[in-house]
């Protein structure tokens, strides 16, 4: 017999079981781990029962599931450590298709990319369980940005539409992620926009000696465009000759940023693999900036650069280039600077970033911002209420 949980607003249901679907969550560093992970943590708050269906992290990661029924699955991964690619995807979904036909629940959460998600509606109809799709972007609009062949992205928007209007409900993290769903060809009444956050916790502020650094958090891919910082900081580098340009995550671009920086400012730019938050916090909050980008050549203008709310949380103003729904914000917020993804615009505001080193004052100040507008808690919350609503 179920017990009752309660719910915000006097509302009670009964305890759920409630399958998380995703090739990332924690440990792996990322928007996609760290919303999942935080939404598994509401799931349990609420007396749910949560299992995730997971991979077995790279390297030698750490993992604390703190409770959590957490399944992971051995899969292949590039040179650089991502699940990224279809054969990689494969290795992940095929296993995932049997799993979930042996697991039971009330509801499943899918993550993308869509050949996870065709997977999880096909095991899904079959054991007659309603899923709710988490779209924390547009996989088709990626794949076109970043110039797959024509013939596949039309599969990709057939099959990405065909997934996502066959859930119950779709949770999406921002009101571009929404109109971009809808002009795919999903229906509107399916989507609720959750917002989006970082993990005010574990990036939170905490004072650090300062340090002459530039940091970049995250994933280096072509939708990013990271190279940007690479050009830019060249530009100013004999101007600031004890500043370093910190490049930490992994992605695609990785290898080509590695050659671009040992060609302009030998010495000079660092690269290391993902981190953990907590290292990456030390690292923001002795930053002079932290930095992000959207790359406006890659047909990808509603993305929301999360990486840049990890930095502001752990006190470092953000270089934001490019475009998309934050680059107004960072104006309007005084939240640092946000330029044209262009290298000479960069340049300038990387010069001016070194040269206003941020006082503990201003760092309390952004973290604060972050933790009032933009906290994964109340992300999960309503991503959680949703699942509530959709079982």
């Amino acid at each position: 017999m179920t017990r009752p949980v309660a719910k915000k607003h006097g509302v009670t249901s009964a305890a759920a079981r409630v399958t998380i679907v995703s090739r990332l969550f924690r440990p792996e560093t990322g928007a996609a781990a760290y919303q999942l992970g935080a939404l598994a943590d509401e799931l349990v708050a609420r007396g749910h029962q949560v299992k995730v269906l997971t991979t077995v992290p790279p390297g030698n990661a750490r993992i604390d599931d703190a409770g959590l029924d957490v399944r992971r699955w051995p899969v292949l991964r590039d040179k650089g450590g991502n699940v990224r690619g279809y054969v990689q995807y494969l290795s992940y979904d095929i296993p995932l298709f049997f799993r979930l036909l042996f697991t039971r629940g009330d509801v499943v959460v899918v993550q993308p990319p869509t050949t996870t998600g065709v997977a999880s509606r096909v095991a899904c109809a079959l054991r007659r369980i309603p899923y709710v799709h988490f779209s924390d972007d547009v996989v088709s609009t990626a794949a076109e940005g970043i110039g797959v062949n024509r013939n596949v992205v039309r599969v990709l928007k057939v099959l990405e539409r065909w997934v996502v209007n066959g859930s119950r409900s779709v949770l999406a993290i921002s009101d571009g992620v929404r109109d971009d769903l809808v002009r795919l060809g999903v229906r509107g009444e399916l989507v609720r926009v959750v917002g989006v956050g970082v993990d005010t916790d574990r990036f939170a502020y905490a004072e650090q000696e300062p340090a002459k650094t530039l940091v970049y958090g995250g994933t280096m891919s072509e939708i990013h465009g990271a190279g940007v910082f690479v050009r830019g900081f060249a530009k100013i580098a004999s101007k600031h000759p004890d500043a370093r340009l910190l490049m930490i995550g992994q992605g695609t671009d990785v290898p080509t940023l590695k050659k671009l920086a040992e060609r302009l400012a030998p010495g000079r730019v660092e690269f290391r693999t993902p981190r953990p938050a907590e290292e990456l916090r030390r690292e923001f909050s002795s930053a002079a900036a932290s930095l992000a980008s959207i790359n406006p050549n890659a047909g990808y203008d509603f993305a929301y650069a999360t990486k840049a709310l990890a930095g502001l949380c752990a006190g470092a103003p953000v270089i934001y280039a490019g475009v998309g729904p934050l680059a107004p914000t960072v104006i309007e917020q005084d939240l640092g600077w946000a330029v044209p993804w262009d290298d000479d615009a960069v340049a300038t505001a990387m010069d001016e970033a070194l040269s206003e080193h941020p006082d503990p004052a201003r760092r309390q100040t952004l973290s604060k911002w972050v933790l009032e507008n933009h906290s994964l808690r109340s992300v999960a919350t309503k991503a959680a209420d949703v699942i509530d609503q959709a079982r």
